[in-house]
């Protein structure tokens, strides 16, 4: 039985890194991939081992959380340290496969045998290094599992009537994107939003929370979420005087890059779940307050559907251009981009076992 070896930071695991594992398990019966972290590095290294362990069940793939060096000249006893890691984790191994000149020596002092693939990365030309400097710039090379860590996140926020709804599917038509339903109104269709009690609100929560961070993962470089757990817990405020004791905190450690919150002057409509008529001013308020004490930052929108909509669409335009998407001259969509020249790559070249790729 022949066993491979791959490993890596995979800091974040891309399409570069999916060619690199699959080459090399089509050439061995058994492949280890090694997902390498320290502590100091911007993503968790359980998080990337997840990434990579469900991206391959057919390999085996061990999370190695261990402060070593990550190159010859950090310690002298940089190749030992290492032959020994792998021995523990990997075993014995017969084909070493990387895209990178230091293979050639971690072979031969594993007795091993070096695959080089895609050296120049001309089948899948991105690193670590530039997903990390403009994911969405390079979203094409980002997995599905992985997406969802780097989709930026639209709120909408406001009380009955405000066009959250509406907004929520036409930005999500001009971004082509996916956009996150509001689930409370969903589940008053089976019962009277007025009878509603604690576990109700318990269970709208938790079940917003979920769908949203399901949907991440369609997202095309943005998510457009039609509420959020701010608006529950006010909500649940407003028609039980109380809220689940555990949903401020769940409010505030919702990660958004855009929230916006939607005026209450727009006319209400009765669409047979809505209960707030004459509440909706004190609703808005109480938004802002929960808002102002989590040290959101947000915009009020208001005025007529088009004037929402017009204003809304140039924020997250902005949003995407500020993570250096390029949007095309006529529509809100991102423009796709010609592949980077190896300039950009440079910093992958450099010599280190423990490379960020």
């Amino acid at each position: 039985m022949t066993r491979g070896l791959v490993l890596g930071k995979f800091l974040p695991y891309h399409t570069g890194h999916a060619h690199l594992i699959r080459s090399a398990r089509a050439c061995v019966d058994e492949l280890v991939v090694l997902v390498c972290s320290i502590r100091r590095e911007p993503i968790p290294g359980a998080t990337r081992y997840a990434w990579v362990r469900d991206a391959h069940p057919d390999c085996r793939v061990i999370h190695v959380a261990e402060e070593v060096p990550q190159a010859p000249e950090e310690d002298p006893e940089f190749w030992r340290i290492w032959t020994d890691l792998i021995a523990r984790h990997a075993g014995r191994v017969d084909r070493v496969f990387t895209s990178e000149t230091y293979g050639d020596e971690l072979a031969h002092r594993l007795g091993a045998v070096h695959t080089c693939v895609d050296p120049d990365r001309r089948v899948v030309p991105v690193s670590g290094t530039a997903i990390r400097a403009a994911p969405l710039r390079h979203w094409q090379y980002i997995p599905a599992n992985v997406r969802p860590f780097y989709a930026v996140r639209v709120a909408l926020l406001g009380t009955e009537s405000t066009g959250k709804t509406t907004l929520a599917q036409r930005l999500a038509e001009r971004f082509d994107t996916a956009w996150v339903r509001e689930y409370g109104r969903e589940y008053c269709d089976t019962r009277p939003a007025m009878s509603l009690t604690l576990p109700d609100f318990e269970a709208i929560a938790w079940a917003q929370a979920t769908i949203e961070d399901d949907a991440a993962a369609d997202a095309n470089r943005v998510l457009i979420c039609d509420t959020e757990l701010h608006t529950t817990a006010t909500w649940s405020d407003l028609t039980i005087g109380t809220r689940p004791a555990w949903l401020t905190a769940a409010a505030r450690a919702r990660r958004y890059d855009l929230v916006l919150l939607l005026e209450h002057d727009l006319p209400w409509v009765d669409d047979g779940t809505r209960v707030l008529r004459d509440r909706r001013p004190e609703h808005t308020q109480r938004i802002r307050d929960e808002l102002d004490a989590a040290g959101r930052r947000y915009i009020a929108l208001s005025g007529s559907y088009a004037e929402r909509a017009r204003e809304a669409v140039g924020l997250v335009s902005a949003l995407l251009q500020s993570h250096g998407v390029e949007l095309g001259p006529s529509s809100g969509t991102p423009e796709k981009r010609p592949n980077a020249d190896d300039a950009e790559y440079a910093e992958e070249r450099r010599f280190s076992l423990y490379r960020d790729g």
